[in-house]
């Protein structure tokens, strides 16, 4: 009877051959195809292993297929890295330019994309078919304000027991909600049964992008108003200048005696 194969070692064999292969042909990353996660980052200097590239300089321009050796040359007298652009053309592009400031520039481009980017919310609104007067006026005013905020809103009507065989009253209900509020948004999902309870989606005319740059607007504006208001600082008091010191009495001169004249 045959002894079975050992898996590992035929697997580290399958992880040689494939690391030999990429250095031999320059195929990006596949030693780290098998036993452990694939990088996304670009080969830069040392760790490009093929014998020519097509070089491109710090600002654009065409150098031409040089060998590696004269690349990271060139690379080390200008100070800069050599960075593989485009590992499957043939031969593969490389650029030099400093990575470092490459990356951080593109972390700060991708925070940014991040930032300005809005994400749609569904805010959800829960109904009765036999909804009063004034539970019906406050959740409109909820939709209301989701949809001046630019989020989409989800209303649910509940059905129980006999109000089952009655959906034209949750049909009804929907199509009063969306008459009530169709200058701030619209129908994007149409009234739908769905088990118990019936659905219907309101999308805003308003993009949250728009709100929030109008939101931003007005507290930017309320502060201007703000400082206009605020009285100025009134000034010190100085304090008021020492009196001069009286003048001295002349002395009175003294008494004449009548007698002795």
């Amino acid at each position: 009877m045959r002894r079975p194969a050992n898996l590992g070692a035929l697997a580290c064999a399958s992880c040689r051959a494939l690391s030999r292969l990429s250095a031999q042909h320059g195929w990006p990353h596949v030693n780290k195809l098998v036993g452990g996660p694939i990088s996304v980052e670009p080969r830069i200097n040392d760790r490009i292993r093929v014998p020519e590239v097509r070089l491109v300089g710090p600002n654009g321009e065409q150098v031409g297929i040089v060998r590696i050796e004269d690349a990271l040359r060139l690379a080390e007298e200008a100070d800069l890295d050599l960075v593989e652009v485009a590992p499957m053309a043939r031969p593969p592009v490389a650029k030099l330019m400093d990575y470092g400031k490459f990356k951080y520039e593109s972390a700060v481009k991708a925070r940014e994309a991040r930032k300005n980017q809005t994400q749609t919310v569904i805010k959800e609104m829960k109904l009765r078919p036999k909804i009063d007067t004034h539970d019906y006026e406050t959740k409109k005013g909820h939709v209301v304000r989701f949809l001046k905020e630019g989020d989409k809103v989800k209303i649910t009507i509940m059905f129980r027991g006999r109000e089952q065989s009655r959906p034209e009253m949750g049909a009804r209900l929907l199509q009063r909600l969306a008459d009530d509020v169709v200058d701030l948004g619209f129908v994007e999902s149409a009234p739908k049964l769905d088990g118990r309870n019936m659905i219907m989606v309101l999308g805003p005319h308003k993009k949250k992008a728009d709100f929030k740059a109008e939101k931003a607007e007005r507290a930017d504006r309320g502060d201007r108003g703000e400082r206009s208001q605020r009285p100025a600082s009134a000034p010190r008091d100085e304090p008021a200048p020492a009196a001069a010191p009286a003048p001295a009495e002349a002395a009175a001169p003294p008494p004449v005696d009548s007698a002795a004249s």
